[in-house]
């Protein structure tokens, strides 16, 4: 008899790295918590907007009920804000959810799913845990190949993942290329546009894809509000699509998946537009401070149009690893991305000035060791 518990496709799952929390890092090192600066997971380092705080304070009275299991009044907003029916959203525990839910409601096991060397790890994790067949295709300068994912696309295809900007290289995709990709994938495979970095792309890079959704049947685009809306540790995500995809995802999503403050403050902070130009100008500021130096420390970088940059810190593949240690051991945390193929680089949030300026020297220093 096999002592081996579960599908033989579940224990081949590696499971999903996060950022190290700050409490880790302090007890790891001996290092006081205030003192550490954490640029690992691409939050938002204005941190929760206070419109949120306010509504989440309201929403305590209520906590000994159960969320509103359809999230009626964040769908209104959300219909809203996007001018799609509210029966065409699908709410979820972080766009991760809406992601995982996807793979369960479009894909079975042996049938496959396309998506990009260097994407999202939670695509490689979604298709493994429904046990379906990877096709990976390579990157072209560290993003999509839309033509080449075109072409991977056989018989057996449920399902493509597209980040846009793509987390961890940060690259971006024109909308031109992706309504011609759109155009011409089977009726039958569903394209999950992945848009968790959405908020933070320039004015004349920024395009309304859920305006797509009305053209496109196959079309689920995902959105989050972890990242430029501050609501990182609430996880909060939704997913726009037309009645037939949002009905299947309806029915295999948790109940309450999303809990009660969360959505009193995505409400809050969907409305916050003061906050997220904020935010976005910050960042855009911080990428110029992180570039600055990276180019003055002879560093090569990939163009980014997220809220980090990926850096390349050594030639040999322990370069990574290694200078992840000495920032670690000074007080920063960053994100290694040995696990995506990227051992020679390292992702870094973008913070606040100060923040972006301890990174910037603890980083020189690790160089020079």
């Amino acid at each position: 008899m096999t002592k081996n518990y579960g599908p033989e496709y579940v224990r081949a799952i590696a499971p999903y790295q996060a950022g190290k929390p700050i409490a880790e890092v302090a007890r790891e090192f001996g290092l006081d918590e205030a003192s550490i600066v954490k640029l690992a997971s691409n939050e938002n380092p204005f941190g929760v907007p206070e419109s949120a705080v306010q509504a989440m304070t309201a929403a305590a009275t209520d906590l000994g009920r159960y969320p509103d299991a359809n999230g009626f009044e964040l769908k209104a907003a959300l219909s809203k804000r996007y001018d799609v029916p509210a029966d065409w959203i699908t709410l979820g525990n972080g766009s991760n959810d809406i992601l995982e839910i996807a793979a369960h409601a479009f894909v079975e096991r042996g049938q496959a799913i396309v998506y990009s060397q260097y994407s999202f790890a939670v695509y490689a994790l979604a298709t493994q845990g429904v046990g379906a067949r990877h096709i990976v295709v390579p990157a072209q300068a560290y993003g999509h190949d839309l033509p080449a994912m075109l072409a991977a696309i056989d018989a057996e295809t449920r399902l493509v993942f597209i980040a846009n900007p793509n987390n961890p290289t940060g690259t971006f995709i024109p909308a031109a290329d992706i309504q011609a990709f759109l155009d011409k994938v089977p009726a039958n495979v569903v394209v999950v546009l992945d848009e968790a970095y959405n908020e933070f792309l320039a004015e004349e890079n920024q395009f309304e894809s859920a305006e797509w959704v009305k053209k496109y049947p196959n079309l689920l685009v995902s959105r989050t509000f972890s990242k430029a809306y501050g609501l990182a540790g609430l996880r909060v995500g939704f997913g726009i699509a037309q009645p037939a995809l949002t009905d299947l995802m309806n029915r295999i999503r948790q109940p309450f998946n999303v809990n009660s403050m969360a959505q009193a403050a995505a409400i809050a902070a969907l409305n916050d537009k003061d906050f997220l130009k904020r935010s976005a100008a910050n960042n855009a500021a911080g990428y110029q401070q992180f570039t600055e130096a990276f180019t003055q420390l002879g560093l090569e970088f990939v163009p980014s149009y997220g809220n980090f940059v990926l850096v390349k810190v050594g030639n040999d593949p322990a370069a990574g690893s290694r200078v992840n240690l000495s920032l670690l051991k000074q007080g920063v945390i960053v994100r290694p991305v040995g696990n995506y193929g990227l051992p020679e680089w390292l992702r870094v949030s973008i913070g606040l000035p100060q923040e972006n300026a301890v990174l910037i020297a603890a980083l020189t220093k690790a160089l020079a060791e």
